[in-house]
C-alpha cells in the first residue's frame, strides 16, 4: 500500500508549526523566569527585609503552605477574581464588537453613542467607583461592572478603526456590484478588522482583571484585590506579591489564548510560519 504523500507534508507542515511556535515563545519565558531568578537573588542578596519586598520564594510559600500567622482563603479569594475577570471580558468583547458593528452601521447611531462613550471613558474610574458602589453595592456585579466601564473603550475604538479601514477603491467596486449592507459586513469589514479586533482584545483582557481587581479594593469582601488591602493593613508583604503573581499570569494566560485564536482566525497574518 502506497503512504500518501500529502499526509507526510501535512505532517511536516505541523511539525514546522509547532517548532516555530516554540521558536517564538521560549525567549519570552526565558525572560520570565530569569525576572523571578533576579528578583529573588536581589532580596536574598541584598538582605531586604521582607514587609518591604517579598521574595518570589516566600510569596509562593504564602500561597501554596498554610502560615500560623494568617489564612487568606484562597480557594474562595483566587476563583472570585478569576471569576470577575473572565465574565467582565467575554460581556465587555461581546458588547463592544456588537456596538462598534452598529456605530459603523448607522450614522445616526455614530452620532448618537460616541459623545456619551467619549465621555464615559474620561471619567477617572477611580473618583466615580464609591458612588457605583452606593447605586450597585457590594458585590461580584459591581466588580464586573467597573472592569466593564475600565476595558471597554479600547474594544470599542479598535474595533470600529478596523470597520472603516477599508480602502475606498474596494468601497466603489463592492457598490458597482450593487452589493447590499449585509454583505459588505460580512465580506468586507469583518474580516478586514480582525487584526484590530484582536488588538482590542488584547488590551481588554490586561484592562479586565485591572479592572476587576480596582473594584475589589472598593467594593469587595473576598478576591485577591481584598487580600491586597487587608495584607497592607499588617504589612504582610508575602500574600501581596502573592496575589500580584497569580494577576499577572492570569492576565498573560487569557492573553496567550487570545493570541492562538488570533492565529486560528488569522493564518495569513502568520506567514514565517508556513515558511
Amino acid at each position: 500500500m502506497k503512504a500518501n504523500p500529502e499526509t507526510g507534508a501535512g505532517k511536516k507542515t505541523r511539525s514546522r508549526k509547532i517548532a516555530r511556535l516554540i521558536e517564538d515563545n521560549y525567549r519570552s519565558v526565558l525572560v520570565i523566569i530569569g525576572f523571578f531568578l533576579f528578583w529573588e537573588l536581589a532580596v536574598r542578596i541584598l538582605h531586604i527585609p521582607e514587609f518591604r519586598l517579598s521574595s518570589p520564594s516566600n510569596a509562593l510559600a504564602h500561597l501554596f503552605f498554610k502560615q500560623p500567622d494568617a489564612n487568606y482563603h484562597w480557594g474562595v479569594n483566587i476563583p472570585a477574581t478569576l471569576i470577575e475577570f473572565v465574565q467582565a471580558f467575554v460581556i465587555t468583547s461581546a458588547l463592544g464588537i456588537a456596538i462598534s458593528i452598529l456605530i459603523v452601521w448607522s450614522r445616526h447611531a455614530k452620532d448618537m453613542l460616541m459623545p456619551l462613550f467619549i465621555f464615559i471613558n474620561s471619567l477617572p474610574i477611580i473618583a466615580i467607583a464609591p458612588i457605583i458602589l452606593l447605586r450597585m453595592g457590594y458585590g461580584i456585579t459591581t466588580n464586573m461592572f467597573i472592569a466593564f466601564l475600565v476595558s471597554f473603550f479600547p474594544v470599542l475604538i479598535n474595533t470600529i478603526t478596523g470597520l472603516d479601514a477599508i480602502e475606498e477603491d474596494l468601497l466603489d467596486l463592492i457598490r458597482y456590484l450593487h452589493a447590499s449592507k449585509l454583505q459588505l459586513f460580512v465580506k468586507i469589514r469583518i474580516p478586514n478588522s480582525l487584526p484590530y479586533i484582536f488588538s482590542g482584545l488584547k488590551i481588554c483582557a490586561t484592562m479586565s482583571i485591572v479592572g476587576a481587581i480596582v473594584g475589589e479594593f472598593i467594593s469587595s469582601n473576598k478576591g485577591l484585590g481584598y487580600v491586597i488591602t487587608n495584607a497592607q493593613y499588617t504589612l504582610d508583604t508575602p500574600p501581596v506579591f502573592a496575589s500580584l503573581i497569580i494577576i499577572s499570569l492570569a492576565g498573560g494566560a487569557l492573553f496567550v489564548i487570545i493570541t492562538l485564536f488570533e492565529r486560528l482566525l488569522m493564518p495569513w497574518a502568520y506567514v514565517k510560519e508556513r515558511v
